[in-house]
């Protein structure tokens, strides 16, 4: 997540990052996530990167029904959770015959975050679709193996391009995770010129455009595919 120096006391923005919880809207569920700013710092609130990344998805122009998707940098889980409610959803008019299909969902982050991320992810999903959503340790170049190579059909990261030193490590994580069908979305607000040095890096080695900017939030959302392979959803 992202490493923003806000101070208590700051504005709402800051009372809000402060605060042990936030409450969101998403997939017709109410979504209440905990939040522990003094325990875990950055990692442990929710960011605008992840709500406007949820509001994308939600909007319904990617079917995540029986896909698999892997959510690097998960922090607080609101991002993982909301993709897995959206995969469980029938189409809009369609009266399934048979139990619909869900997504597989693969929500990571650092040993460190962990169980505070488990308990936001088992907190919010039905008991039905706990099995469809599993969390698991990844630090980013360092537990590829654990991953099988190509395995997924997105790749979903919000407000987690920050710290210039893990660029090479996360475009690595990025190679490893992806194949040619393989869609990266990643949500971000541009607050230094390092931002963009990441975009840079990412360009040499996928393909990206810009597919949706939310001017409100100032955040911006990329799609990244290997090679010259574009998929339009």
């Amino acid at each position: 997540m992202a490493l923003v120096p806000y101070e208590e006391g700051g504005g709402w923005a800051a009372r809000q990052l402060h605060s042990p919880w936030a409450t969101f809207h998403f997939a017709s569920r109410t979504i209440r996530l905990q939040q522990d700013w003094r325990r875990l710092g950055v990692a442990a609130v929710v960011w605008d990167a992840a709500v406007v990344l949820c509001a994308y998805l939600e909007m319904g122009g990617i079917d995540l029904r029986d896909r698999s998707v892997i959510e690097l940098g998960a922090g607080t889980g609101l991002l993982g959770i909301v993709v897995t409610l959206l995969g469980a959803k029938e189409p809009a008019g369609v009266r399934a015959l048979y139990p619909p299909c869900c997504a597989r969902v693969t929500i990571t982050d650092r040993a460190a975050a962990l169980e505070f991320l488990e308990s936001n992810v088992q907190a919010n999903l039905p008991p039905e679709l706990r099995p469809r959503a599993v969390v698991k340790e990844l630090t980013w170049g360092k537990d590829l193996d654990n991953f099988p190579p190509g395995a997924f059909d997105f790749i979903l990261g919000a407000d987690i391009v920050y710290l210039e030193e893990t660029f090479a490590e996360l475009l690595q994580t990025l190679e490893h995770l992806c194949s040619e069908r393989t869609v990266i979305l990643l949500s971000c607000r541009i607050r230094y010129e390092r931002d963009l040095r990441f975009l840079k890096m990412l360009r040499e080695r996928f393909s990206v455009s810009e597919v949706h900017y939310d001017s409100s939030k100032d955040v911006h959302i990329y799609k990244a595919q290997r090679g010259s392979h574009r998929d339009d959803f």
